[in-house]
């Protein structure tokens, strides 16, 4: 059975999605809607012309209208992050957008998986779930798993190690105040500040891993890319697709998404990450990782700046 998406918004983000869901067959059905319909047409053509070579799929530009039936909604519509801005310096201009898109959306798509990848992810992910009355279990944003992405690449290039070997996740706000709980992160079931020392080969001196300098790349890893491109779309595109990939497999998958906190770690009515179940139809389930006791304050301070900025917006 095929899966349709549509994407909301085709920028760099929103098309880079669409361009690599077609070349690796993740659906067989994708619509692209855009307030700048033109942008939206070019973009679904440039891809459809390369379909020949790929699984076979239709991708196409609509409108809400046609958006009927998605099994899975990807929200990037909104202003990109500028060199030297915050993710939540956009709240409210995003915000904004959003309040026009979330009822034409759920209009047409009320029983969808909806993904909210645009900038504040946490934010824009509470406005949904706050003001769409769609299903919660259903609304989710890509959280830290890209800067999970980012943490694992940094390890598996210090250890010179399988990325798939490491283990390791970034919890909280996807922005400034997330944190990585390093007591759970190991390589190959092997505490990473362990990992070193358990290498038989003594002629390999590797020096020891320095949090706080991983902790660094990866918070301004996407400020670095800003900086020298001007904007970050291949490693958030190939992150969401493996989100759709997991939802679509109907296998539950461990991610570390934005979802709505009720009572976990003592924190409610946030969303933020930690590790959840993914299933078919959304999150199913968090994980209660046991934490230490520095790492569950670092996350309600994480909580406490996310209610900060939501408490300076208007939803309605």
């Amino acid at each position: 059975m095929g899966h349709k998406v549509t994407i909301i918004g085709s920028g760099s983000v929103g098309s880079t999605i669409a361009y690599t869901m077609a070349v690796n067959g993740i659906a067989n059905e994708i619509v692209l809607v855009d307030i700048n319909t033109e942008k939206a047409l070019g973009e679904a053509l440039d891809i459809r012309q390369g379909l020949p070579f790929c699984p076979a799929a239709n991708i196409y530009a609509g409108d809400y209208e046609q958006t009927k039936g998605s099994d899975l909604v990807i929200v990037t519509s909104g202003m990109a992050r500028k060199p030297g801005q915050s993710r939540l310096d956009l709240a409210q201009a995003n915000v904004n957008i959003s309040k026009s898109i979330i009822p034409e959306i759920t209009k047409y798509c009320p029983e969808a998986t909806y993904l909210i990848v645009a900038n504040p992810i946490d934010v824009l992910n509470y406005q949904f779930y706050t003001t769409s009355g769609i299903d919660p279990k259903h609304i989710f944003g890509s959280g830290t798993i890209l800067d999970t992405a980012r943490l694992r690449s940094r390890i598996a290039e210090y250890y010179k190690i399988n990325q798939k070997n490491v283990h390791a996740y970034v919890f909280g706000e996807h922005g400034d105040s997330s944190f990585i709980p390093w007591s759970i992160a190991n390589i190959s079931n092997i505490p990473v500040d362990n990992y070193a020392s358990c290498i038989t080969d003594k002629t390999k001196l590797i020096p020891p891993l320095v949090h706080s300098e991983v902790e660094d790349y990866v918070r301004k890893s996407g400020g670095r890319v800003i900086k020298r491109k001007g904007a970050t779309f291949y490693a958030v595109a190939i992150s969401v697709c493996h989100i759709a990939k997991c939802l679509f497999s109907g296998v539950d998958t461990t991610m570390t998404v934005s979802s709505m906190m009720n009572g976990e770690y003592g924190i409610k009515d946030v969303c933020l990450s930690t590790l959840s179940v993914v299933g078919s139809r959304g999150v199913e389930s968090k994980l209660a990782v046991p934490l230490s006791d520095a790492e569950v304050e670092a996350l309600n301070h994480s909580a406490e700046c996310l209610k900060e900025t939501i408490k300076t917006l208007n939803f309605n």
